[in-house]
């Protein structure tokens, strides 16, 4: 059973980072993210209270390896009573990638956590299925990986925010306009998820496996759609893969030590939006009788 938490550390790369959810304040090239908003609900929870403290290493870009490296020694340092690590999917997107060696490293820096007297909360990793025929692709990979990890969170007792089976998360409005990260109603839903699961040990009230319906658009459409994204999105990520380098080479951790969590601006809008959510996870859209048909993308 989780006991209270005093302090609460999340590692990873863009995914825990936040990036694409704007930070309220305005400061340039700062992102709020899931794990900000986890940390300010746990303040609201019996689950921590009002004097948690919260500090952020994620950074965009990185691999496994990388965050194992930078970021699992200085949590190991500070032993706060909660880490969330979500990391590997950045190395799910390089197909010469060895899964299974993938899971073994992620199981080592789990062990370590765990062995510190840590708890550790994981998610798994995104459904490709509706996204862009690249993305799409690398699905099976994705599956495989996710069947390690929820392996590796029976072993050694993590938690698991089940994002894969989060079918409200795949309603269009839940991404950014690059189609990779989460928006930051995406980023808030799965804050939701996180902190069910530490809660109740159970995720949030959605039923069946079919995806929310999308907006069906003629071919010429699409076509041009996903040459934008191509030529905005996809071709920077290659150039960066070819000249070696990465989104956040340069980046320093965005809440480097533990601190009182940062109440932001329109937290009270969030807190207010559980009715919203509420309705979203019980809508037919993400039943079982789902329909997906139609869709031209």
């Amino acid at each position: 059973m989780l006991s209270t938490i005093h302090s609460y550390v999340a590692i990873g790369d863009s995914f825990s980072e936040g990036l694409m959810d704007p930070d309220p304040d305005g400061t340039p090239d700062r992102f709020r993210g899931w794990t900000d908003r986890l940390a300010e609900l746990l303040v609201d929870s019996p689950a921590a209270g009002p004097e948690l403290l919260y500090a952020n290493f994620a950074i965009r870009g990185r691999l496994l390896q990388g965050v194992i490296d930078e970021q699992v020694p200085k949590v190991l340092d500070l032993k706060p009573d909660l880490v969330s690590f979500c990391a590997g999917g950045n190395d799910c997107l390089r197909p010469r990638t060895d899964i299974d060696g993938l899971a073994n490293q992620f199981e080592r820096a789990v062990i370590a956590m765990r062995e510190e007297g840590i708890e550790v909360v994981m998610a798994n990793g995104f459904d490709t299925e509706t996204m862009s025929p690249l993305l799409r692709a690398v699905r099976p990979r994705v599956g495989v990986y996710n069947a390690h990890l929820w392996t590796i969170a029976q072993r050694h007792g993590c938690h698991m925010v089940d994002v894969w089976g989060l079918r409200p998360l795949y309603a269009e409005d839940m991404w950014a306009e690059d189609k990779i990260h989460l928006s930051s109603t995406g980023h808030d839903l799965v804050a939701r998820q996180a902190l069910a699961t530490l809660e109740s040990g159970h995720s949030l009230p959605t039923t069946g496996f079919g995806m929310p319906p999308r907006t069906t658009r003629p071919i010429r459409d699409v076509v041009v759609e996903e040459s934008k994204w191509a030529r905005e999105h996809l071709a920077p990520w290659v150039g960066r893969r070819l000249r070696g380098e990465s989104s956040g080479d340069k980046l320093s951790p965005k809440v480097p030590d533990l601190s009182p969590v940062r109440r932001t601006v329109d937290h009270e809008h969030v807190a207010g939006r559980d009715v919203e959510v509420e309705q979203i996870v019980s809508t037919d859209a993400v039943s079982g009788e789902a329909v997906s048909e139609g869709r031209n993308d």
